[in-house]
């Protein structure tokens, strides 16, 4: 059982800055408190893990951190967010100004016991030089996995914070706290989570911010005791339904017998935009082979690729409206 005590009015639910988003990390180490993580590869749900595989090799400087092999996140890449709706930008700027201690020291703890890769042995030799490496590999993975779900994230979780302050405005502070996760207990002076490990901790005059995210899956995650302050990320009411994407349609016959059913079903999909590592996650083939597919329905004018970024999404043409049956007049 894990023990937060303090003034309910120290709590306050927060929007969520783009760079904290979170995911559950495969496991946490024996003696970790449960943490949050950027959501890469299996960690995230299965349409970000399609955008985002691509790049993961990439990552080498902020990969083997989320979490590290002790099941430990470094606390400086999740900072509470300073501001109530913090942009990205705004949000890697206080990851940036870490102090260079802090940042060698939570990368040593987070791969105590292990060999760390060369990568992460530099932020003990070049912490400056390391940290500034992380901050693009954030900025990167932002761009690629999380931002073309960015606008249905806020929109869950400032539902969320709306009504949460209505709960404050009509029952008072600790109404805040009430109800917030199975897990989770409010007694009127202690905020208590059912954990395998027991801990109490005092907000010692800090905020405890409440940080309603769809990445948490089940579970609930904390920061304690950091120069960042407290923070709990929870999942707010309606996120069995964020990830939820429409069995693709049954493409019509005459269109799969023209195209052949896999690329029929491809064209099909497309009524919304979709990435090729979209596009082979929803209909389950390979990416090369849904990259084929995409290649050669754009050849014939049914689709269309434009990059937004380091994404490149593909849509239906007219022609390929007009194929899939969904141009026509009423």
């Amino acid at each position: 059982m894990l023990e937060w005590t303090g003034d309910p009015d120290r709590a306050r639910p927060r929007r969520p800055a783009a760079a904290q988003v979170r995911a559950q990390p495969d496991g946490g180490g024996r003696g970790q408190l449960p943490r949050a993580a950027l959501p890469l590869g299996a960690s995230g749900p299965r349409v970000l893990a399609a955008r985002a595989e691509p790049l993961l090799r990439g990552l080498t400087t902020l990969r083997p951190l989320v979490p590290g092999p002790s099941g430990y996140v470094p606390d400086f890449l999740t900072p509470a967010p300073p501001v109530t709706r913090p942009t990205l930008e705004q949000e890697l700027r206080v990851v940036a100004a870490t102090p260079l201690d802090r940042v060698a020291s939570e990368v040593e703890r987070a791969w105590a016991g292990h060999r760390a890769p060369p990568e992460t042995e530099r932020f003990a030799t070049d912490p400056a030089g390391a940290l500034a490496v992380t901050v693009r590999e954030i900025r990167r993975y932002f761009s690629t996995a999380i931002a073309p779900s960015w606008p249905r994230l806020r929109a869950l979780a400032e539902g969320e914070v709306t009504r949460r302050g209505l709960l404050a405005a009509e029952r008072g502070p600790g109404a805040l706290l009430t109800d917030l996760h199975p897990r989770l207990d409010w007694d009127g002076g202690a905020l208590r989570l059912a954990y395998d490990k027991d801990g109490e901790f005092g907000l010692d005059g800090h905020p405890l911010t409440l940080l309603p995210t769809g990445f948490t899956g089940p579970h609930v995650y904390t920061m304690t005791g950091t120069p960042s302050g407290r923070a709990l990320w929870y999942a707010p009411r309606g996120h069995g339904r964020l990830w939820d994407r429409p069995a693709p349609a049954e493409p019509p016959a005459a269109l799969a017998a023209l195209l052949g059913p896999t690329r029929a079903a491809v064209l099909a999909l497309l009524a919304e935009p979709a990435g090729t590592g979209e596009v082979a996650a929803a209909l389950r083939l390979a990416p090369a082979t849904a990259s084929h597919h995409l290649t050669t329905l754009r050849d014939a004018g049914l689709i269309t690729g434009e990059r937004d970024g380091r994404r490149l999404p593909y849509r239906r043409t007219g022609l390929g409206e007009q194929l899939a049956g969904e141009d026509q007049a009423p």
